[in-house]
């Protein structure tokens, strides 16, 4: 399914985020996941994609060629994922592409409905923009559902403050006759 929304993370200064000042700069900690039976990963390695194939048709994504898939994540900026001990799959997923310097958007961003409500896609998205902000990529977009952006808002995301407007290339389908 085509996103239909598109909110940016954009910093014309040095990029921060406003996370509370705790001990902690997560609203989960790598330790309280581990504590709760899960794993952060950041590469590909391990990942089986036929799992993430499943929770991305379990949110209403469509299937994917895992070959695609296999690419895509080889031509991913920064990924993170988290497994669930127990099963060795993975239970939450995010990634971003970009150039490297200045510009990323963030994709994929999915939880296993089974484990949606606990913080994973928090965790998952805290984390990933970290990774971006620390190489210092200021301009992060990412595309969203109408339904789901409520979710991004407190992560710091709005609409983009210069009102640009995100469009996306479609072939126009020819009549037939």
């Amino acid at each position: 399914m085509l996103s239909r929304g598109i909110i940016s993370h954009f910093r014309t200064s040095a990029p921060t985020l406003s996370f509370p000042t705790t001990t902690c700069k997560y609203s989960i900690s790598d330790q309280d996941l581990e504590s709760r039976g899960f794993h952060l990963r950041r590469s590909i390695s391990d990942l089986n994609l036929d799992h993430l194939n499943s929770i991305f048709v379990a949110v209403g994504f469509p299937r994917r060629d895992p070959e695609k898939i296999k690419l895509a994540l080889e031509h991913t900026e920064s990924m993170l994922w988290v497994e669930y001990k127990k099963t060795q799959k993975p239970v939450a997923f995010a990634r971003a592409t970009g150039d490297g310097v200045f510009n990323a958007i963030i994709w994929d961003v999915v939880v296993d409905p089974s484990f949606q409500g606990i913080g994973l896609g928090k965790a998952v998205m805290e984390r990933l923009i970290e990774d971006l902000l620390e190489k210092g990529i200021c301009n992060i977009a990412l595309y969203s559902e109408p339904r789901v952006l409520g979710f991004y808002r407190p992560l710091g995301f709005v609409a983009d403050p210069d009102g640009i407007r995100g469009m996306v290339y479609s072939r126009k389908q020819k009549k037939k006759k």
